[in-house]
């Protein structure tokens, strides 16, 4: 079965793909393999050299790159480009501080001298998502490259030419033959890869269940592995939170990337005495929200990246309506070409029912009245997920209680969760484990090898 880039504003088909046979497969392990013993033993003064090169690519290229990634997954127009311009910024965030986070630290023992020394492990694969085409991929290649180690993308199948196009950007920035390396395959190959002895770890961004599979796959051949998977992320409002940054910031974490992202706000919780304003200054606001072709400079929201996502989101939507839940504007998917959903905020949702507790992964936002801070917490981490959270309160003690309570891998107070080139970024729960960006994401796949030298 072939592999197809199909737009999501009109279904037409882009481009089809024939899937690497087995042979073609082994050929790309070996060479994979082989680019290792090179790689590993390259300079950091050359690996920053040719990771600036893909920096300067990005931005020289960057429109070219939001073009593709809008056919593709439906981002807009605006919100690629700036997504390419955020990978050339972590690229040029690691050639700044790699070698400095993988220097020997010496440990003060009874030894002579003792020291941890990192060290790159081998070819890691990366099982990536379709709504950051370029960023998802980047932020586990950057760090992993500038380490010594070796990549392999089993991007998802709906963004094969966005797949295509970074194997070619490291390739054109100097970095050596079989250092980074598209597999154009289906979910069905991933074990077999897995399997393979020459494959050292793996890392994967998607839905809980793929997240399972990779690491129960690896778990059984003793492999690493990080997993960044969904996220149901709280956001809460306090009465001493400014209304008007925290309700237009509140529409922005909702319908981020068309509502597709898996650090979105997704569920509001609003305490009594200002639920009111909040909520008639957020539903205006979703309700404004221009919904359209993603290629055209003023639209917010385009459209879902498949037909199945918008059937999901509707019979998600429909389960709540159906328990007793009230729509306050949008709820139903856009008629017409394309997979357009309205912009829906929905509120008297009761505990059980199943939406309750899943991962709403469209411009859907549920809504929340709590009494204090307390209840917030209280809901906020009733949830099987734990990626990150957004609060809003100018009380200290507020503060200080929702960094220490919260059940997640971020904080944020005052601002939207956002990934950083320079923080941490990861979740607890069934949100996964292991951190990708800054210096715990460039050591999560290096040996932290003990040197005890006695003379």
């Amino acid at each position: 079965m072939s592999i197809a880039s199909i737009n999501p504003a009109t279904n037409e088909v882009l481009k089809r793909f024939d899937p690497l046979t087995g042979e073609q497969i082994e050929r790309k392990l070996q060479s994979a393999a082989a680019a290792f013993q090179r790689h590993r033993k390259t300079s950091f003064a050359d690996r920053s050299m040719w990771m600036s090169r893909v920096a300067e690519i990005l931005e020289k290229d960057a429109d070219r790159f939001a073009r593709l990634m809008t056919l593709e997954m439906g981002k807009t127009i605006e919100s690629a480009r700036a997504e390419a311009l955020k990978c050339a910024t972590a690229c040029r965030y690691y050639v700044e501080h790699a070698e400095r986070f993988l220097a020997d630290e010496i440990v003060t023992t009874n030894a002579t001298k003792s020291f941890i020394h990192y060290q790159p492990i081998g070819p890691v694969l990366a099982v990536m998502p379709w709504n950051f085409p370029f960023w998802q991929v980047f932020r586990f290649a950057v760090p992993a490259l500038m380490a010594g180690n070796v990549g392999l993308l089993k991007h998802a199948s709906n963004v094969p030419q966005c797949a295509l196009a970074i194997e070619e950007i490291f390739s054109e920035a100097g970095f050596g033959e079989g250092v980074f390396q598209t597999l154009l395959i289906g979910s069905d190959k991933v074990q077999r890869i897995l399997d393979d002895p020459r494959v050292a770890a793996a890392t994967l961004t998607g839905s809980g269940p793929a997240g399972s599979n990779v690491a129960s796959e690896a778990g059984k051949q003793i492999k690493k592995t990080v997993l960044e998977l969904g996220g149901s992320d709280p956001f809460i409002v306090m009465p001493s939170a400014n209304l008007d940054e925290a309700t237009q910031t509140a529409v922005k974490a909702r319908v981020i990337n068309n509502g597709q992202s898996c650090i979105a706000a997704k569920r509001f919780f609003v305490a009594a005495p200002i639920a009111e304003q909040f909520t008639a200054r957020f539903v205006e606001g979703m309700r404004s929200l221009r919904v359209g072709d993603p290629m055209l400079p003023t639209t917010d929201i385009g459209p879902l990246s498949t037909p199945q996502m918008v059937a999901d989101l509707e019979k998600q939507v429909a389960a709540l309506v159906k328990s007793g839940a009230k729509v306050l504007t949008g709820g139903k998917r856009i008629a017409g070409q394309g997979n357009f959903f309205e912009p829906t905020v929905i509120t008297d949702i009761k505990k059980g029912t199943p939406a309750y507790y899943e991962e709403l992964f469209g411009p859907v936002a549920m809504l929340f009245v709590v009494r204090d801070a307390d209840e917030a917490i209280r809901l906020a981490n009733d949830s099987p997920f734990g990626l990150g959270a957004s609060a809003w309160t100018n009380n200290p003690a507020e503060q200080k209680l929702f960094i220490d309570e919260l059940q997640s891998g971020m904080v944020f107070i005052n601002s939207m969760v956002a990934s950083d080139p320079r923080m941490p970024f990861g979740g607890v729960k069934q949100s996964g484990y292991g951190r990708e960006l800054g210096v715990y994401g460039i050591r999560e796949f290096v040996n932290a090898k003990t040197v005890w030298i006695k003379n």
